[in-house]
């Protein structure tokens, strides 16, 4: 690792981005990228950070993933003419957990074009790090939603990345496993999935540590099931030498962060015990390796915490400490009771014993050095650019 140095930050919001609702009820809530922001601003990292509106990803950018029929599906159905689409839905997978709601394509367009933006700006050096937190949707699938997501803007942002650059490392600390991402390039040596993650009667059900890639993708995916409970000491005792592990086989040329918000201690569908400094450790730890990286969002279910968390995290990025004091902002009052920027642990028991920790790294380590060298690539130009705005 080299010594730290000035890191230009590319930042991608889209003022629209707080407006979609999936319906009453549903807990995911764009919202919280609204109060991310307001912190962001508030805190006034705007200095330090290039701001941008990214243009929406269209149809044909989706589909260097996605099935074309399923992009189609997406861009037409709307609450009005729903009931035209039942047998499309049930094809599709949008219902219950991943509704149709007002705006639904034009969400996921502002999703996937800050993820394919920010890593077109790295692809030209335009930037050393890209953040979009209204990104990391990473359990969408290529002809299905799942998990609240639609659109794998982390897919979208991969395949972008690789054309520049030879490999790729994606590491996922959102306490659900990314298995989207996972599926997407299961049986390719040219990207590397970590995923941490609760395993065990838990959604998606996948990311056993036995799951390892096939064909040339063999030992490169890599999963680190959790139990519930993890505190922020055994994350970072199984974390840091997991990901520094994992840097020096695979050598990657850039590295794409996904930091759901809901391993948070307290979050309405984690079952984590993670302070945000805990959390934050992770985006500090990896933003040591001074490689081009592309900062996403990702699950979040108690709107404060991960609004506190991104800010937080925003702050890391840019080299400044924010908080504990929390400037006025347009949300102040989400902040109560106490108004602070933190997020404590509860007194919730941990799972996850040393002995099981150190059982599954040794297995996480026995798997990695099978891929021993970094693989040889070849590059393929077969996808058009994304087209970044100077």
């Amino acid at each position: 690792m080299t010594s730290e140095q000035k890191k230009r930050v590319c930042y991608f919001y889209d003022a629209n981005v707080g407006n979609y609702h999936y319906g009453p009820g549903h807990p995911m809530r764009p919202h919280r990228i609204r109060m991310t922001h307001g912190l962001v601003m508030n805190y006034k990292l705007y200095k330090k950070l290039e701001v941008f509106r990214a243009k929406p990803a269209n149809n044909w950018e989706m589909t260097q993933f996605h099935t074309d029929e399923y992009i189609d599906f997406l861009s037409r159905v709307t609450p009005e003419n729903m009931e035209g689409y039942e047998k499309e839905q049930a094809k599709f997978n949008v219902g219950d957990d991943s509704p149709v709601f007002e705006g639904l394509f034009e969400y996921c367009g502002l999703s996937a074009g800050g993820s394919m933006e920010g890593a077109a700006r790295l692809n030209r050096g335009l930037c050393d790090i890209a953040i979009n937190w209204a990104g990391g949707l990473h359990h969408a699938k290529k002809s299905e939603a799942s998990g609240f997501c639609y659109v794998n803007d982390i897919v979208l942002g991969i395949l972008e990345l690789l054309r520049y650059y030879a490999r790729v490392l994606y590491i996922d600390i959102d306490v659900h496993h990314g298995d989207g991402v996972e599926e997407a390039f299961y049986t390719t040596d040219r990207v590397m999935t970590v995923s941490f993650h609760k395993y065990g009667e838990f959604f998606p059900g996948t990311g056993d540590i036995k799951d390892v890639g096939v064909g040339k993708g063999k030992y490169y995916s890599v999963n680190f099931p959790l139990r519930d409970g993890i505190d922020d000491e055994s994350y970072k005792s199984v974390f840091e030498p997991v990901i520094d592990k994992v840097i020096e086989w695979y050598r990657p040329s850039a590295i794409v962060l996904q930091c759901g918000g809901d391993s948070l201690s307290g979050d309405k569908l984690g079952c984590f015990n993670l302070s945000m400094k805990g959390h934050a450790n992770c985006v500090k730890y990896v933003k040591k390796f001074n490689l081009p990286t592309l900062v996403l969002g990702g699950g979040g279910y108690t709107m404060r915490n991960v609004a506190r968390a991104w800010a937080y995290e925003t702050g890391a990025i840019v080299g400044e400490e924010i908080g504990p004091e929390m400037p006025y902002n347009d949300y102040y009052e989400y902040f109560g009771p106490d108004y602070v920027l933190d997020v404590h642990p509860s007194n919730m028991e941990n799972m996850n014993t040393p002995e099981y920790l150190e059982k599954i790294k040794t297995q996480v380590f026995e798997n990695l050095s099978r891929t021993l060298f970094a693989p040889s690539v070849q590059m393929q130009g077969a996808t058009r650019p994304r087209h970044v705005r100077r």
